[in-house]
């Protein structure tokens, strides 16, 4: 990609009508486009951070044995009348639509009852069981209040997974599989030092703990208690002496901190597969419920949490997985020497299969280096009439305050290839 083909721009102007560091940090850098509160449109860069958050989600689930699918959007109500969660009274959040007969649609939210109603016409045996199935879609959610940037939206990008088993030790067995892939999944994000497995309230779901998975932030709307040696955390709203107990968790040894939640796993027991009449025979012929939990990850949450976790004064930092492009290559200069060496490692970078953001621009270097900043890809090369002359590159890790002279096989090496 170069710069001057990308129809994207910086901007030195914070926008005014955002208080969320991660949506201004990501307007800034043109990789998302406001469309109003809640809303985000992911732009050329965006769409390529949003993309590899998702190859990490989806790699990490096809790990498990996980099966991917697509749901639609629009579902019908008498589906949800099933389960009562239709009603505005009971789920609250809809976005509602109606077709040109009148008949009531809703905008999904969740795909718990479509799902269900989908396996129906496939598992019937207890041969046909246990069962992961997950999708990444877009959801919408008529949120009172849309705010702080991609951490809370109405229309957003998640990762929803549901798992079917026979009995409740075979559903345990893929809850804590699912449990240890999440936590692959925010490793190689960069965030697992500092997102912690977090017991929370099972809801309407189950009489169980759900877990969170909670990075610390301060600008986090949770309130949780850590155990750090334990790499374990309490949600504040299950905070009790004996929910303490329950988990094994010593109240001295906890340390009261903010934090987004980044995903959530939680028993869903058989409330969807028994309100819509699907279930599994037995060996003896013997018809027995299916167990179901569901799997919650955040991907656009997830590009805002990292915005918001990998960043400084000047912009963005990305990690390495997550960065639209490993390299920021960067002419300083038009002379002939200068464009043929940086077009020759462009092009040797590429076949090497190392993603770069090649700014070809006929501007000065101090705005150049000021866009590489805030666009935040993790490694700067600069090539100049003096670098050439030198036979040489500048190199500068998006995190160090000092660049470096290499040599080619010097930039290779370090790059990986």
């Amino acid at each position: 990609m170069k710069m001057t083909d990308l129809f994207t721009k910086t901007s030195k102007t914070v926008p005014g009508d955002e208080t969320a560091r991660n949506a201004q940090l990501l307007i800034q850098a043109g990789f998302i486009h406001k469309e109003m509160a809640g809303v985000y449109a992911y732009l050329p860069l965006g769409l390529r951070v949003l993309e590899n958050i998702k190859t990490i989600v989806r790699e990490e689930m096809d790990a498990i044995g996980g099966q991917e699918v697509m749901m639609t959007a629009l579902q019908p109500r008498e589906l949800w009348e099933k389960t009562n969660r239709w009603d505005d009274a009971v789920v609250d959040n809809w976005f509602k639509t109606k077709l040109k007969n009148g008949t009531e649609l809703g905008v999904g939210l969740s795909h718990e009852e479509p799902l269900v109603n989908a396996l129906g016409g496939y598992v019937n045996s207890y041969k046909d069981l246990p069962v992961l199935v997950y999708q990444i879609q877009t959801k919408f959610r008529n949120e009172l209040r849309a705010q702080a940037g991609l951490l809370r939206g109405r229309e957003f990008i998640m990762k929803d997974m549901y798992s079917f088993a026979r009995t409740q030790a075979e559903h345990e067995e893929l809850y804590e599989r699912v449990a240890a892939a999440y936590s692959r999944v925010y490793d190689r994000l960069g965030i697992g030092d500092v997102t912690y497995r977090t017991a929370a309230d099972g809801g309407y779901f189950t009489t169980r703990f759900s877990d969170e998975y909670q990075t610390l932030s301060d600008i986090g709307e949770d309130t949780i208690y850590v155990d750090e040696a334990k790499k374990l955390a309490i949600n504040k709203e299950v905070y009790t002496d004996e929910n303490l107990q329950k988990l094994g968790l010593n109240k001295a040894d906890l340390v009261e901190k903010r934090s987004v939640e980044v995903g959530n796993i939680f028993p869903l027991e058989t409330k969807y597969t028994d309100a819509l009449d699907v279930y599994y025979v037995d060996e003896a012929g013997e018809r027995h419920s299916i167990i179901m939990g569901c799997y919650g990850i955040g991907v656009s949450r997830l590009v805002g949490m990292l915005a918001e976790h990998f960043s400084d004064e000047r912009g963005l930092v990305w990690p390495e997985n997550v960065a639209p492009f490993r390299v920021y290559l960067a002419t300083i200069g038009v002379s002939d020497a200068v464009v043929k060496q940086a077009e020759e490692l462009h092009s040797l970078l590429t076949e090497k299969n190392v993603s770069v953001l090649y700014d070809n621009r006929d501007v000065r270097a101090g705005e150049k280096f000021a866009d590489a900043d805030l666009m935040g890809m993790p490694h700067r090369i600069v090539i100049s009439d003096k670098t050439v002359a030198a036979g040489v590159y500048e190199y500068k890790h998006r995190m160090s305050t000092e660049s470096q002279q290499l040599s080619q096989g010097d930039v290779m090496k370090l790059l990986g290839v």
